[in-house]
């Protein structure tokens, strides 16, 4: 059985792979062959030089992805083949003695380890590419002081939260997977209502609208749909990048509506009036509650599953692992499973983009379409998102339907 497990996941750590890689040098190709031509949707609002370097900055993207997802690939394997896994549970082990501490620090190590050989991406992505096309704004200074307060407060909710979980593993008998569930999703819902108040602030600088005019405008949006929030908030993102997006966050009476500093500079009130319409269209259309309710769903399908092969030693076994473990299990399990689950990305794509649909069918019947439209038109420019994805992999990655599918989605309500 370890044989063919192994087997299994070599098979779909490949497809994984080349799906990966096969579809990223198509949007890379697909993105080069219209590069010299706007889509006629946009020929009056960007120019030819805006439309190409958003090109430009979409394929190298692309080009890091390749390189993200071979190293995810060499990452996994040797995590698991390779025996790195193992080797890690024997030192952590030399470490602690006691089960409980043993299992924390080995699940601490992996994800120092893992994240350690990611970086390399992350810095390239932020100093090179955003740099490079105008888009980063943080400084080094910056960078480290947001990773050691970031390390800071890991180690300070997490390392506790993975104890508890640990010790549950260990005590709760076969519905283990259960109590977990009901403590990861506890937490999760903690996290929702706490992080815009207690942690947001530790990395940007939350302050209430001034602008009186664009406030009243916003008032009525919100009365009128019957929208309660703790109130509205710029956020300084322009100290961090040059891009531009506003959200919601928390839930209950502690929902705030969050504005970037960078997109109130680009739009007009009548347009910032039309994507909050949008933002509000997710809220009275349920999508953040099913999105919940989906998530914890599938993390408890995920748990059960694990609860079966937490016992099996062909799963140990088939991932070059010899030990076994509650803290060895959970971290091969999830190194394991995206393996598996990634070819099912589309689905969750497909539910997204047609969520975006109903949000935006919401903001027209609220405001004006046009300014919708113009605001998303300013927010594909300035953010230089490409207008012309391979429609292959817009189905299997993108949560937002193509600029032009969207576009036309809109000037239906027009005619």
């Amino acid at each position: 059985m370890a044989a063919v497990f192994t087997m299994l996941f070599i098979f779909a750590l490949c497809l994984t792979l080349l799906l990966r890689i096969w579809l990223a040098q198509r949007q890379i190709q697909h993105i080069a062959s219209c590069r010299k031509a706007i889509p006629a949707a946009f020929s009056d609002s960007m120019t030819l030089e805006e439309h190409q370097r958003a090109a430009d900055y979409n394929r190298a993207k692309q080009r890091l992805s390749i390189l993200g997802a071979l190293l995810d690939g060499i990452i996994a394997l040797g995590l698991t083949l390779g025996g790195g896994l193992e080797a890690m549970w024997q030192l952590s082990g030399q470490w602690f003695t006691n089960a409980l501490a043993h299992g924390t620090a080995f699940v601490a190590l992996t994800t120092l380890i893992t994240s350690l050989l990611t970086l390399p991406i992350s810095l390239f992505s932020t100093f090179g590419i955003e740099t490079r096309f105008g888009f980063n704004k943080i400084t080094w200074r910056l960078y480290l002081r947001d990773s050691v307060r970031s390390t800071l407060i890991g180690i300070a909710i997490g390392l506790p939260l993975l104890a508890l979980i640990l010790w549950l593993m260990q005590i709760s008998g076969p519905l283990w997977w259960l109590w977990v569930w009901g403590v990861w999703s506890g937490f999760s819902l903690l996290m929702v209502a706490f992080y815009p108040t207690v942690i947001a602030p530790l990395f940007n600088r939350f302050t209430p609208l001034e602008d009186m005019a664009l406030k009243a405008r916003i008032e009525a949006l919100l009365t009128r749909t019957g929208f309660k929030s703790q109130g509205v908030f710029v956020m300084d993102g322009s100290k961090r990048s040059s891009h531009g997006n506003a959200y919601f966050t928390g839930f209950g009476t502690a929902k705030r509506i969050v504005f970037f500093d960078t997109l109130l500079e680009r739009l007009t009130p009548q347009e910032i009036e039309a994507v909050l319409a949008h933002e509000l269209g997710h809220f009275k259309m349920k999508h953040v509650l099913k999105r919940i309710l989906l998530t914890f769903t599938l993390s408890l399908v995920a748990l059960f599953i694990l609860g079966l092969l937490i016992r099996a030693p062909w799963f140990y076994q088939g991932m070059g692992v010899t030990s076994q473990g509650p803290a060895l299990a959970l971290v091969l399990f999830f190194t394991v499973i995206p393996v598996f689950t990634f070819p099912l990305t589309p689905l969750g794509s497909l539910m997204s983009r047609r969520q975006e649909f109903e949000a935006d069918s919401f903001a027209k019947r609220e405001t004006d379409a046009n300014d919708l439209i113009h605001a998303l038109v300013k927010l594909y420019r300035d953010n230089a998102s490409t207008l012309t994805p391979d429609p292959l992999y817009s189905i299997f990655y993108d949560s937002h339907p193509p600029a032009s599918i969207r576009i036309a989605h809109l000037k239906e309500a027009l005619t």
